[in-house]
């Protein structure tokens, strides 16, 4: 099975639990009145919007490069990743402001018990779900699954929350009947929507910085440096080095000092192995090597400072 596919059956699969999980989480929402479950129907149902994002990005961002397209169509994954990322933040303005309410002009609630069962399901097919995502977002290095991962795995934490305080809630209610204890619901509310808004920052953020062509992580660069390094005394130095991500494609380019008696032909092949060990480790990886003779300035001790480095 090619990665597309891959990526497109684990985002469907996303889709439909979501899908799920926002109709039970509703019923059981509105026949409670608990804001909390309402809450995490909304969740539910952006999580549900953020999947359908990220089915059809991946599909996208899987299409071969074209005329328009050149350097292909892998910036749909990050694309997706940042809208995701927004979309979050709206959903916990709106939670927010409806916890706001309910503590202001508090309001009894009735008939949890579907609502702790509707939560405990949500949070263990959430778990379940998102591993999945995170294991085949970084088999494929999907942006767009890795994200929809970080919304389920929010989605774990915040049911399990809303299925323990809503246990309190029901047990408080056994034990001390005339205890005021609504202002529980909202305070949970608000909880989720804070443990919402840190995911949305982080996604949203790591979106923005690879739509704005920034460089690879240092680690990886690194693991790219280094493969040249292990080229000398062939390859006498390079510079100019950038590189950049787009979805799961990276790009990387770089000029390759080298001997300047050295035929085109060895250059050329030269050029081809590092390239080739770039993409054993780095797959979908696309390499530009521009070639540049050394001018032997240095007497055959490359130490950087030669006019090609000025170029």
């Amino acid at each position: 099975m090619n990665n597309t596919r891959k990526k497109s059956r684990v985002a469907a699969l996303s889709v439909a639990s979501n899908s799920t999980l926002v109709v039970f989480k509703l019923v059981v929402g509105i026949y409670s009145g608990a804001v909390s479950i309402l809450s995490e129907a909304i969740h539910s149902g952006v999580d549900l919007i953020a999947s359908l994002i990220a089915f059809f990005a991946v599909r996208a961002a899987g299409k071969p490069a074209d005329e328009k397209h050149t350097f292909g169509h892998g910036k749909f994954e990050n694309l997706s990743a940042a809208v995701e990322g927004l979309l979050i933040f709206i959903a916990a303005g709106w939670i927010i402001y409806e916890s706001v309410v309910k503590l202001i002009f508090p309001e009894p609630v009735d008939n949890l018990q579907w609502g702790i069962v509707v939560m405990g399901i949500s949070a263990l097919t959430n778990l379940l779900i998102s591993h999945r995502l995170f294991k085949v977002g970084k088999e494929t290095d999907s942006a767009a699954l890795m994200a929809d991962g970080w919304h389920l795995r929010t989605d774990v934490w915040t049911s399990a929350g809303v299925a323990f305080g809503l246990t309190l809630y029901v047990l408080g209610r056994m034990v001390v009947p005339d205890l005021n204890l609504n202002w529980i619901d909202p305070v949970i509310a608000m909880g989720v929507a804070g443990l919402i808004v840190k995911a949305a920052w982080e996604l949203t953020s790591e979106a923005i910085t690879y739509l704005l062509d920034a460089s690879l992580p240092e680690e990886e660069e690194k693991s790219i440096t280094l493969i040249i390094e292990k080229m000398s005394p062939q390859v006498l130095n390079f510079h100019n080095f950038k590189t950049r991500k787009a979805g799961s494609e990276r790009f990387v380019e770089f000029h390759l000092v080298v001997n300047k008696d050295l035929s085109v032909m060895r250059a050329h092949d030269i050029c081809d192995d590092i390239t080739r060990k770039i993409k054993e480790q780095f797959p979908k990886t696309e390499v530009m090597i521009h070639t540049e003779p050394c001018l032997d300035e240095c007497g055959g001790n490359c130490k950087g400072t030669c006019s090609i480095f000025e170029a």
